[in-house]
């Protein structure tokens, strides 16, 4: 992943995130990642789409499934260029977890997971982060290890 590129353009470059970026196209939502941001990313890997019960995929690659496709994916995605000593100090400054409105309109929580990061669905279900701080021209990537829902 290249920081001179943006978000889209490194994904479709990540041997890791061919599900992420078949969904994003899916969504229609390849402009809003795109665009200017800042946006910072908490990008499920195929393996974290894999874990999913069988079929959750493919139904919400359905085109009848686009709006809730949007808002699993949007949900992802919070304003602004969140990198991890960001996230950290924000934790720290929350007594463990703070919350963040992502651009679905709910919040995800994150918190330490020893000395990494973890992201909280509203569902209770956690993703760890996995890699931090990946630079894009328009925010930032960090790879999770689980698909977060709203």
């Amino acid at each position: 992943m290249l920081p001179e590129r943006n978000i889209i353009e490194n994904a479709v470059n990540s041997g890791d995130h061919e599900t992420l970026v078949a969904a994003v196209k899916a969504a229609e939502l390849v402009d809003v990642l795109q665009g200017e941001g800042p946006f910072t990313v908490f990008a499920p890997t195929d393996d974290a789409f894999a874990k999913l019960p069988g079929g959750t995929v493919d139904t919400l690659l359905q085109s009848e499934n686009q709006a809730q496709l949007q808002s699993v994916l949007t949900y992802h995605v919070v304003p602004g260029n969140l990198t991890r000593d960001v996230l950290l100090e924000e934790v720290m400054d929350s007594d463990g977890t703070a919350a963040f409105k992502t651009v679905q309109g709910e919040y995800l929580s994150v918190m330490r997971n020893g000395n990494n990061l973890m992201v909280m669905d509203a569902q209770g279900n956690s993703a760890n982060i996995t890699v931090v701080d990946v630079a894009q021209e328009n925010g930032v990537i960090h790879v999770v290890d689980s698909v977060l829902m709203p």
